[in-house]
């Protein structure tokens, strides 16, 4: 009886730490996306050091996650007491940490509000300036979105024209209604838009239509992490019945 249940607690500890191999798999691909990103989303929120900062931490985790999903894939098959040990404190580790960054993101999660993205908006935008990696972002985000700035039209207001401009718009082109929601997508009415008539603009601001959009991937997002932490917690508690087990 006691071999059988060694055996399931075994193939147990393999299963969950096939989890957590896969799980470090998507945080590590999420995270070399974050920082490699090709449309420059990043530049938006560069600015912000929490947020940067984040992105490399998500990357570390990942990668420690995989790596350490791995070993303890192969000390449960191997019944390698050596590995199983170095395992469960390492595993320790990266759930005392993960704890404590859910804690501070929720602290300062306050970072994230209207206030910072217009400020950040107003200080670098440069209207229709594609060769600028902030601007071209915005304007794709806004594009996508059929959105206009962060609070709406009126956040452009205090951002200059560019200098031999001939447009004295308020609004730059990627506020404009479009038949297709993409830069190759046609203006429904482009003079109209720009000269100031509101029913050919994209009036809503980005951060509620971006918020709603994303709101039902938070709560994914959160249950994820949960998920991800109580298969940790169960991974540990296996790998060290198992260490236990083996004579």
């Amino acid at each position: 009886m006691e071999g059988d249940c060694l055996s399931c607690m075994k193939y147990l500890m393999f299963l969950f730490n096939f989890f957590i191999f896969l799980g470090g798999a998507c945080l590590l691909g999420v995270g070399i996306w974050v920082i490699v990103d090709p449309t420059g989303f990043r530049e938006i929120v560069a600015a912000n050091p929490l947020l940067f900062t984040g992105a490399y931490i998500m990357l570390a985790m990942g990668a420690m996650l995989f790596l350490l999903g791995f070993l303890g894939c192969c000390g449960a098959i191997r019944e390698n007491k050596c590995l199983l040990l170095f395992f469960f404190m390492f595993i320790l580790l990266i759930f005392l940490a993960e704890l404590s960054a859910a804690i501070l993101a929720f602290i300062f999660r306050e970072n994230l509000t209207r206030e910072f993205f217009t400020k950040e908006l107003k200080k670098h935008y440069l209207r229709n300036n594609d060769t600028d990696v902030f601007s071209s972002t915005w304007n794709s985000v806004m594009i996508t979105f059929a959105c206009c700035g962060v609070n709406g039209p009126e956040d452009f207001e205090a951002v200059p024209h560019l200098p031999h401009s001939s447009s004295e718009s308020v609004i730059p082109e990627a506020c404009c209604q479009r038949e297709l929601q993409s830069r190759e997508g046609k203006f429904v009415n482009k003079e109209a838009c720009l000269t100031g008539i509101e029913r050919f603009q994209n009036r809503q601001g980005c951060y509620t239509v971006i918020l709603n959009s994303f709101e039902t991937y938070v709560y994914l997002a959160g249950a994820l992490a949960i998920g991800v932490l109580a298969i940790e917690l169960f991974a540990m508690i296996f790998a060290m019945c198992l260490f236990r087990g083996i004579q």
